[in-house]
């Protein structure tokens, strides 16, 4: 149940940047990164940067950081890197940024995963965070997992005119100390 759009509220675009992360891809084969910038633009938000880099923590902590200290950037959502295996330090570089984490993201990303590819969700290490007031999303590099994270949660939590709660309200709070 994701909640409803009221429709007398003003839409309000987020700047959103997108990471894909891959020791392969290209942008003529990033087909979870073009699903996010698709479905973000579609909802009427601006893709501002889009990058691809490789499996690297110093280099994906060193974006990271650079896009989170960009006032014009809202919100990172990347894609890739989020496995079990030696070379899937997403989530460890999105956790070295973070001044909060957001459990519930993960959290529900796996719960709505389950039912879709049942066990195989435990995989997934997908993450959420908040840096230098930025939210920052880890998802895995799966098309579906993009589709599902965007689809299922995204959309209305970067919505500002999602009811009963939202991201895009808490914004203008996110640097108070």
């Amino acid at each position: 149940m994701p909640g409803k759009i009221d429709p007398s509220l003003p839409f309000k675009p987020v700047n959103i940047a997108v990471l894909t992360v891959s020791d392969t891809r290209s942008f003529a084969t990033d087909t979870s990164g073009d699903i996010l910038v698709q479905r973000a633009e579609k909802a009427g938000h601006t893709v501002i940067d889009r990058k691809i880099l490789p499996d690297e923590f110093d280099q994906l902590v060193a974006q990271l950081k650079a896009w989170s200290e960009d006032p014009s950037v809202d919100a990172i959502i990347s894609t890739g890197g989020t496995g079990v295996t030696g070379r899937d330090v997403t989530t460890e570089a999105h956790q070295a940024v973070y001044e909060k984490e957001i459990p519930g993201f993960g959290e529900l990303f796996r719960w709505l995963s389950y039912a879709k590819i049942g066990t195989s969700t435990i995989q997934s290490r997908a993450v959420a965070g908040v840096a230098n007031g930025t939210y920052m999303f880890a998802l895995p590099g799966s098309n579906g997992a993009c589709k599902d994270a965007w689809d299922d949660i995204l959309v209305y939590q970067l919505d500002f005119r999602h009811r009963p709660c939202n991201f895009v309200e808490l914004m203008p709070r996110l640097l108070e100390k």
